[in-house]
């Protein structure tokens, strides 16, 4: 039923459309330069304007499946692109719109009172006006979407560089990473005080720990929920707002996390908070700078020195014969040389050596003679 609608309004369209080209040949009188001895009467135009009416009525009629499909195709296209423009953009884009088509109603008013002879004829100046509505709209939406991304990028580094509460005026950003979050240190940082600078985090950030959460995998989705209640701890106790990239247009081809956050430090000339010990690689490739937490930790654990005396529970075997390892209260583990045979006794030990590596410090025993 829809579509007999459809097919005739279209061909009413049609014939609409016939009349006025039938209209536009007598107005121009195209038919009276064919030859001087054709004179159309009243009669022969009335059948000229039915005839062409009719012509166009079927033609409109006929594609009206043909137009019917390539518009539901064109429509699903114009959709899909749309849900790809940010809502701001679109926005702005329909104010430009509407100021250019104002601008565009008082040129063409300017130019219908201008007495032009050759302009005024053939419908030359309804074509013009048409041509002027359709370039200042579209200059106006132009306009206004770059000038709309422009005022967005003022007002993010606006707030950017505007001091929290707490935060030091032009300290540098700290961008946490998913890693960072799950962790869950940096709320008891930041709870110190140590870190300086406006604490961002991004969309995606959110969205990947969103993904985390919902896997099949038991492990990754206790990580994810874990990471979502620190986030929302960080969030509820220093107000710290999720921060939206759809205004960085640098971000959108690329589809890495990792990639993305050293991408995003670049442009905000901040710094990555992560214990990712490959993002920790690449940045220092990029010459991003990074804040390790596991760094920070291994900074922060008490110095032992060579000869130091302490006193071990011997929990397991090591690797090498005869050596057991014992671990301090913040899981620095001790290598004890020849103490295998007191596995499940609490000893006095002499410090020998200490390693320091990137996966943290070991330290290197003997039972106390």
């Amino acid at each position: 039923m829809f579509m007999k609608l459809f097919r005739a309004v279209f061909a009413l369209c049609g014939l609409l459309f016939g009349y006025g080209v039938a209209s536009f040949l007598q107005s121009a009188k195209l038919f009276s330069y064919l030859g001087d001895e054709i004179v159309l009467t009243s009669v022969q135009e009335n059948i000229i304007n039915v005839v062409l009416s009719l012509i166009f009525g079927l033609i409109f009629y006929k594609i009206t499946p043909l137009i019917r499909r390539h518009g539901v195709e064109v429509a699903k296209n114009i959709e899909s692109d749309l849900q790809k423009v940010p809502a701001n953009e679109i926005l702005s884009g329909g104010l430009g719109m509407i100021a250019g088509l104002i601008v565009a109603f008082f040129v063409s008013q300017i130019i219908y009172g201008l007495s032009i002879p050759f302009v005024h004829t053939y419908y030359l100046d309804t074509i013009l006006s048409i041509l002027i509505y359709l370039f200042c709209a579209y200059l106006g939406m132009t306009i206004m979407q770059k000038k709309g991304r422009d005022v967005q990028s003022q007002w993010l580094l606006a707030r950017r560089e505007k001091p929290a509460k707490g935060k030091a005026k032009g300290a540098t950003p700290k961008i946490l990473d998913t890693s960072v979050i799950i962790d869950g240190r940096i709320a008891d940082i930041m709870k110190t005080g140590f870190i300086e600078g406006d604490i961002v985090i991004p969309e995606f950030v959110l969205v990947e720990l969103r993904h985390i959460a919902d896997s099949s995998d038991s492990l990754k989705r206790n990580r994810g929920r874990r990471g979502l209640d620190i986030l929302n701890r960080i969030q509820t106790d220093y107000g710290i707002e999720i921060y939206n990239t759809d205004a960085e247009k640098a971000l959108e081809e690329i589809p890495e996390v990792d990639v993305k956050l050293l991408k995003l430090a670049q442009i905000m000339n901040g710094k990555v908070v992560t214990n990712d010990f490959n993002l920790n690689k690449v940045a220092m490739i990029k010459g991003v700078e990074v804040l390790n937490i596991n760094e920070l930790a291994n900074t922060l654990k008490p110095v032992v020195l060579p000869g130091e005396e302490m006193q071990l529970f011997l929990v397991k075997e090591g690797k090498e014969n005869n050596q057991a390892v014992a671990y301090l209260d913040d899981g620095t583990m001790i290598v004890v040389e020849d103490g295998k045979r007191f596995i499940g006794k609490t000893i006095d030990v002499t410090v020998t050596s200490v390693l320091q590596t990137s996966a943290g410090r070991m330290i290197f025993a003997k039972p106390k003679r």
